[in-house]
């Protein structure tokens, strides 16, 4: 989505009334998005004036086409300025230009890093030409539009405040690889930077080439799982980008300085923890996964660790496809109890998905507390966390429980705004969605009351017409499912194959719960069953078809829970036995997000509630 685009003429004209920023805050407006961000509003004036000062040039043409604020699709982030044209050979280039206020940084020992004052304090962040050359790749990678069209997506950075007497922090010799990809231009560089758009862009192409980028057909968003074989075997399947970035380069120089210090006799080695925090579809499990590949691969000890079975087993199917041995595959990945009685610091790094998830005992018989188990096994811990997706009583993952066994272990304790994941990858990109979803669902309240994003949210009548509509979906690729809360009883858990069903609603719908299948989320033969909570958190389908039951309704003008609602056979979850009424309420309320946020394109929904149905619908009809 492009929210200014205009000729280059016009935008000069723009830049020499003084009405740009304003325009652009409009057109921001004008597509529905609230922008109330007065350092945004300030960046606008200042560094498109800059660009005007640039493209000022009568080698470039009038009619030259350019856009602000350019949301790639199928993920949150926007790319600050795109020129587009024809070069003196008439290939046809979209300029990807990175702009920075930044008057000076200072260089890290962590590649593509570094540390710059943003956002009222000194922070570590991506260095600009690393961030221009992760948004280019991602436009590549998603739009069939550019390589059908033979577009060429050339990035850079322009730091028009820059000093040069500051200029060795930023463009040497340590961020080469990232300069190299996409060049590098500081305030005293406006000749320079000009050359180097007219080296792309000189006139416009009888195309509107922004017209087919913005409209043009996407790739399917890669699903973790689909790559994970290529991942494993060295290759780069994901960019990460901003703050992942940030996150993943900063466990990797910890794990080289951990074995360091280990194999130093005259280094007092300490532990090491990362807090990597991050909502549904921000990116966690693919961080998880990168590190994973690239630790190994420089020959550390590493192990992936999830208390959820569900995404190991579909790991371990795609990389047995892809012959991989099992012994291997099962070396990598483990469950978060197999670390009860593991020798302190046996691993170089553990990486724990879903931490949110890990439990205080691995058995009845044996453990003390994961997160202490998890600490001790390895020299430098990393959680991924998102404490709004705890779903049962047992639990106890939080921020505090990792904090309080750090602590116990003396280990240096790594959080805050570096390791907060923000970008969305899920729901359309859509951080919007998610928004909604929590207002909605009562979680806490915000600005996204009324749906009206790029997502394909829909409330259904009957649970049958949404079977068929989702069913339309998986015939595509196979990657819609249908999944449903704590509410039906698992009646055919004795006779699976037998001819009782769990879930019976009205049309005549019925269907098995998926517990007997381990690959629910792969399995073609899985599509007529329902998948629950734990077969599906830490995995992600194109479309989802979420059945709603009676343990959340609309009632007195709100939405309610109930967790008598919840079936006598579950086990799992303890909300209907929590005494704690306040914590039932945050379980139910928390397991509908997580399953409505699984969908990478879409969110189908029947509830049996009816008016949680109508409430639903005039939450989506009511756009403002």
């Amino acid at each position: 989505m492009i929210i200014y685009r205009n000729s280059k003429h016009g935008f000069i004209d723009d830049v020499r009334s003084n009405s740009i920023a304003q325009k652009v805050k409009s057109e921001f407006e004008r597509h529905g998005i609230i922008n109330n961000n007065e350092a945004e509003y300030r960046a606008w004036y200042n560094s498109l004036l800059h660009m005007r000062n640039v493209l000022d040039d009568n080698d470039i043409d009038d009619k030259v086409e350019l856009a602000v604020e350019y949301q790639i699709p199928l993920t949150s982030k926007r790319v600050d300025f795109l020129i587009a044209g024809d070069d003196a050979d008439g290939k046809k280039n979209i300029v990807v230009v990175e702009l920075k206020q930044w008057e000076s940084c200072r260089q890290t020992s962590r590649q593509d890093v570094v540390l710059a004052y943003t956002g009222g304090a000194e922070r570590a962040v991506c260095h600009p030409c690393y961030q221009a050359y992760s948004y280019a790749k991602i436009i590549e990678n998603f739009n069939e539009s550019v390589s059908h069209n033979h577009i060429g997506i050339v990035p850079c950075a322009y730091l028009h405040n820059y000093r040069e007497e500051n200029r060795s922090q930023i463009d040497n010799d340590f961020y080469k690889d990232a300069i190299t990809a996409a060049p590098i231009f500081l305030s005293q560089d406006v000749d320079r930077v000009r050359y180097f758009i007219k080296q792309y862009v000189r006139k416009k192409d009888d195309e509107d080439l922004l017209m087919t980028i913005d409209n043009g057909k996407l790739k399917p968003a890669k699903a973790l799982q689909d790559a994970l074989a290529s991942m494993i075997a060295g290759n780069s399947e994901f960019y990460l980008i901003d703050e992942q970035m940030v996150a993943y380069e900063t466990v990797r120089k910890l794990v080289e300085k951990a074995v360091r210090d280990a194999n130093n006799p005259l280094k007092e080695s300490q532990k090491s923890v990362v807090m990597v925090s991050g909502g549904p579809g921000t990116g966690k499990s693919v961080v998880a996964i990168q590190l994973l590949c690239n630790l190994i691969s420089h020959n550390y000890s590493a192990n992936y660790v999830t208390k959820n079975a569900a995404p190991r087993n579909v790991y371990f199917e795609k990389l047995k496809q892809n012959k991989y041995k099992l012994n291997y595959i099962k070396s990598l990945f483990k469950a978060s109890d197999s670390f009860w009685n593991a020798p302190k610091d046996m691993l170089d790094c553990v990486i724990v998905d879903e931490a949110h998830r890990l439990r205080k005992k691995s058995s009845m018989f044996y453990g003390e507390n994961q997160i202490k188990e998890l600490i001790n096994a390895s020299k430098v811990s990393v959680f991924f966390i998102d404490e709004d997706q705890k779903i049962t009583t047992k639990d106890i993952g939080t921020k505090d429980e990792i904090r309080k066994w750090a602590a116990y272990h003396n280990a240096k304790l790594y959080e805050g705004d570096e390791f907060n994941l923000v970008s969305q990858f899920r729901c359309n990109g859509s951080d919007g969605y998610l928004n909604f979803l929590d207002d909605l669902l009562g979680l806490k309240p915000t600005a996204n009351k009324y749906f009206d994003l790029d997502y394909d949210l829909q409330v259904f009548d009957s649970p049958e017409q949404m079977k068929a509509a989702l069913r339309l979906k998986n015939e595509i690729n196979n990657k819609a499912r249908m999944i449903a809360g704590y509410c039906y009883e698992w009646v055919s858990e004795e006779n699976p194959m037998g001819n009782d069903y769990d879930i019976v609603l009205k049309d005549g719908f019925k269907a098995k719960w998926n517990f007997r299948n381990a690959l629910f989320a792969i399995d073609p033969e899985s599509f007529d069953q329902v998948g629950c909570i734990h077969t599906t958190q830490g995995l992600e389908f194109d479309w989802c078809g979420i059945i709603i039951g009676k343990d959340l309704r609309y009632e007195n003008g709100r939405v309610i829970t109930d967790k008598t609602k919840e079936a006598l056979s579950d086990k799992s979850s303890g909300i209907r036995s929590c005494k704690d009424e306040e914590l039932a309420d945050k379980l139910i309320r928390n397991t509908y997000k997580t399953l409505m946020s699984r969908g990478q394109k879409g969110c189908y929904v029947y509830c049996e509630d009816e008016a949680l149905a109508e409430f639903l619908r005039s939450r989506i009809a009511n756009k403002i």
